[in-house]
């Protein structure tokens, strides 16, 4: 299975600093957001990594390279000055990745989820990862019954997208080339009972903020200290 890296956005709401640097390539506990994710993904047994590229993606190119320096095969998607959501990019990705399901990793979250533990067979068009609501959205995303089959319907309780997903190939059949967003054809799926999911209970940040990322960072150096 190949996994992909979703970091071709703005990263709007973290300038000043995204204004000079692509927000996976800003640094959580001394490392990358993207290294963070390249590195894990190297541990669960994945080789062929794509990375979407946008803003200031010339920058990401500079920094992984080939990916040989991680044990890893880096193969780029450019999207070319507009990023063309996340949608958009993994249709443009497709010839990266070839028909068979892939795995998509938002490149702006901070986790200790396993990659391994996904299912790698799955029957669905998309199987997510949820976790435990964050302050920033309490009122979560999509419900998940007894068959993991996901729902974004007022059902209770509802959790949300990690933004970790082995998404098939399938899901954007007919579509044409452009920027959308993911979420409509996962919901129009899910009224289909086609997208099932997990709930994952261990750590999992959303780096969306510049205070987010101090946040992480101050707890991170606090840890340290506490170590030594």
């Amino acid at each position: 299975m190949r996994a992909m890296i979703l970091a071709a956005g703005k990263g709007e709401r973290m300038r000043p600093l995204t204004l000079v640097k692509p927000k996976p390539l800003l640094e959580v506990c001394g490392t990358t957001l993207i290294e963070h994710h390249i590195i894990n993904l190297k541990n669960a047994g994945f080789s062929r990594i794509i990375i979407n590229i946008s803003w200031l993606g010339q920058q990401i190119i500079q920094k992984l390279g080939s990916g040989s320096q991680y044990g890893v095969d880096i193969r780029y998607s450019s999207e070319g000055p507009e990023p063309l959501e996340t949608g958009g990019g993994m249709l443009k990705a497709l010839p990266l990745i070839g028909d068979e399901p892939f795995l998509v990793v938002n490149g702006d979250i901070k986790t200790n989820f396993d990659f391994r533990d996904l299912k790698r067979d799955i029957k669905s068009l998309a199987h997510l990862i949820l976790v435990n609501n964050p302050s920033h959205n309490s009122n979560g995303d999509f419900s998940i019954d007894g068959n993991e089959n996901l729902s974004f319907q007022a059902l209770k309780p509802k959790y949300t997208y990690s933004g970790i997903g082995i998404y098939h190939p399938q899901l954007f059949s007919g579509l044409k080339n452009g920027k959308f967003s993911v979420i409509p054809l996962l919901k129009q799926a899910m009224n289909k009972q086609l997208i099932s999911g997990q709930l994952f209970n261990g750590k999992w940040n959303d780096i969306g903020t510049i205070g987010r990322l101090t946040e992480i960072n101050l707890n991170c150096k606090k840890r340290k200290k506490n170590t030594t």
